[in-house]
């Protein structure tokens, strides 16, 4: 009998999260497993048609806002009465989980997964509410799922319950060095004969691309053949864009937007820069590495990401032309890491393995189970 689990998240866009989410999906839905989703936006994701296709039902519902709380939560109720067949809803909201477990909680769904994919939080209007959504999460849980040692700490503050960290896993032989796929990608992208410095990300406050752009407008001083590959959409692009434009970096930095294809894309870059403000444990970095590249990153993203000694650590309070300086030593080759990366343990086959025993086994010997708490 088909088991289906019930995945919660904002939109099925192609970010990390998501793109792991679809990873484990195509896998699991062989062995008898289904994952439905919980969408909190009206518009389409990415991956919905997909998602479709496999024989995934998506559910619509409101964004979360401040003010619209009593609302949701009401909704919340409505849907889990008029789909009292999930025994396992697993969120990834990290602490607006907690709406989404309370509700389960209270419909007696009997495995409730909060997973942790953040570190910290950007300080705006909205942190007084979401300090009062992280406190709510208290006992309406029973597994803490984190991405990282650090992202369960700082969301299930108020649990002591055991964590357990999922690693952020990729398809590791995609992304192995390929030599005629480099030189084929990089002509399609006219970058042939340049040092290709490579970001993937949401254009928001968290990824920091403003301070990418100061960075590499330091390298551009000193290297012409510089380029910049910039993958992504978001709120901020525009703004990012005026500001190339007023540098006249335009003709060496390339906004590419959203990408179905980034094993291909990393294969083209030299180096990897992510000073993001905060962080889990990005995908995008074990993807990065899979690829064999060197990364420059923040130290506000967990040590548990350098999986391969691939990766070197800078402070944000260092200016830019440090971080330039500091970039433009790193190795540019790309090295095989495959192994690294599996006996480390972020191997999707490894992963969704045990994930699929997790769900399985949950799921038979709770089977008679009417209600845990």
């Amino acid at each position: 009998m088909e088991l289906r689990v019930l995945q919660v998240v904002t939109i099925m866009n192609r970010g990390g999260l998501e793109t792991m989410l679809m990873n484990y999906y195509r896998r699991l839905r062989h062995v008898g497993i289904q994952f439905d989703f919980i969408v909190h936006r009206q518009e389409e994701g990415h991956y919905d048609e997909e998602i479709k296709r496999l024989g995934g039902r998506i559910f619509h519902m409101p964004s979360i806002r401040p003010g619209n709380y009593q609302k949701y939560f009401k909704q919340l109720d409505t849907f889990f009465a008029e789909h009292p067949y999930y025994r396992i809803v697993h969120a990834h909201l990290n602490e607006n989980s907690s709406f989404v477990m309370r509700a389960a909680y209270d419909a007696g769904v009997p495995c409730r997964i909060a997973h942790s994919h953040l570190s910290d939080l950007h300080i705006d209007f909205k942190w007084p509410f979401r300090k009062y959504a992280r406190s709510c999460m208290k006992e309406y849980p029973n597994y803490y799922f984190a991405c990282s040692e650090r992202a369960g700490e700082w969301l299930f503050t108020s649990s002591k319950n055991k964590i357990t960290v999922l690693p952020n896993a990729v398809n590791v032989s995609q992304y192995l060095y390929h030599l005629p796929e480099r030189k084929r990608i990089r002509r399609e992208l006219d970058v042939d004969d340049s040092f290709v410095i490579g970001h993937i990300g949401r254009f928001n406050y968290q990824k920091n691309h403003d301070f990418i752009i100061d960075i590499f407008q330091s390298i551009s001083d000193k290297r012409k053949d510089a380029v910049l590959i910039l993958a992504g959409d978001g709120d901020l692009m525009p703004q990012i864009k005026k500001k190339v434009h007023k540098l006249g970096l335009e003709q060496q930095v390339k906004f590419l937007g959203v990408r179905d294809d980034i094993p291909l894309l990393l294969q083209s870059l030299d180096v990897f820069l992510f000073p993001s403000h905060f962080e889990g444990l990005p995908v995008v970095l074990i993807e990065a590495q899979a690829a064999g590249l060197s990364c420059l990153v923040s130290d506000t993203i967990t040590a548990e990401v350098n999986l391969t000694n691939r990766v070197t650590f800078m402070s944000l309070s260092r200016k830019a032309s440090e971080w330039a300086d500091k970039l433009l030593q790193l190795d540019n080759q790309h090295k095989d890491t495959s192994t690294a990366l599996k006996v480390a343990g972020y191997d999707i086959e490894t992963t969704s393995q045990w994930l699929s025993t997790f769900y399985n086994e949950y799921n038979e010997t709770k089977n008679h189970a009417s209600r845990t708490r």
